[in-house]
Order: structure tokens, then sequence, then C-alpha cells
């Protein structure tokens, strides 16, 4: 049984990960969601974290962890090392976007990806009356101490993946606290794509 007090990105991601498969967590933070996909799912999971106090987290959590940096790309690993790769919240802060998620698509049978919207209503409303930065709950920080390098929207990510033809299989929009299923671009804080 699911816990209600896991994050709502977290749970949907386990509705796309399959039972007891292999799972690559790319900048896994202090290891929540592989915590929670071992618990729920019974996957085999390992992250990838740069932050040394993260990993420390991760390594009290019993979570398999390595510190790397992702923007080296993932050449260590073999074709399809992975059932799913996994790319939730750390897409926006990487440098080499295209070497990364290629990558992953070729180290993963399936990739999941999930990233805050930049074209989020409150975002636009924000930027439009106040003129400043947007500050919002899936973009939590001041423009100055922001670790986004790329500001991107659900439509951007979906003309993306048309042009590098990657296909889309499945997808989840998220609000504050509930799925978005209407004009995703406009009102979605956080797109997750299950992409092969």
């Amino acid at each position: 049984m699911k816990s209600d007090l896991a994050r709502l990105d977290h749970r949907i991601i386990s509705d796309f990960v399959d039972p007891r498969s292999s799972v690559l967590d790319l900048g896994c933070g202090e290891g929540e969601l592989l915590d929670y996909l071992a618990k729920e799912k019974g996957v085999r999971g390992q992250g990838i974290e740069i932050n040394e106090q993260a990993i420390y987290k991760c390594v009290a959590k019993g979570v398999n962890v390595l510190h790397g940096d992702l923007d080296t790309g993932l050449s260590e690993y073999l074709d399809n090392s992975f059932n799913f790769v996994i790319l939730n919240q750390s897409l926006q802060q990487i440098r080499n976007v295209e070497t990364v998620l290629l990558d992953s698509v070729r180290v993963g049978e399936k990739v999941i990806v999930g990233f805050p919207n930049f074209a989020h209503i409150g975002s636009r409303l924000q930027l439009f009356f106040k003129g400043r930065a947007p500050v919002t709950p899936s973009l939590p920080y001041q423009w100055y101490e922001s670790p986004n390098l790329h500001f991107l929207s659900i439509l951007d990510f979906f003309d993306y993946c048309g042009e590098k033809g990657l296909k889309i299989e499945r997808s989840a929009f998220l609000g504050n606290k509930r799925r978005v299923r209407m004009f995703p671009n406009l009102f979605a804080g956080i797109g997750i794509f299950l992409i092969s």
C-alpha cells in the first residue's frame, strides 16, 4: 500500500516503474525516490549524485549511490544496463542536456524525466505583474541562488522529443497537490514523462 506521505511526483514515478526492475537515478539527491521505489516496488537501484552531503544521507538510508558529475555523461555504462533511468528534478540543472538525455536513453530501456514547468501560470503572472523572476512551489529559489541552468516548459519538452525522435510513452502533470489534466503547459507546476 502506498504511503499518503510520499511526494506526489514519487507516487507518479512509481506508477511508471515496473516491480523488481533495475533503476539508475541521475541526480538522486538524498535518495528519497530510490528508497521509496525500493520499498514500494522492490527495485534494485543505484543513484548518481555530485553533492557529498547528499551522498552521506543516501548511505545512511541504505541507498546505493556513486559520486559523479552527470555532465560528463554515462560512457561507463553499457547499452540497456538498466530497465529505467530517472532524471527527476535534475534535467534543468545539467549543462549538457542533450548528452545526458541521449546517454540515458542508451543506458536505460526507458527514461523517466520530471522537471518544473517554467511556463506555469503562477510564473507567468509573477513575471508579468511584478516584473521579477518567479518564485513558486516548483521553482522555490531566488534567481541568484537557483541551481537551474535551463528554463523549459512542458511544450518545449514535447517539441524536443519530437525533434530528437524520442517517443513519449506516458506523461503526467502535477499542480501543487493534485494531477493536472487540462492545459498542462499553463496549469502544471511539474511535468513527468516516460520516454524511450
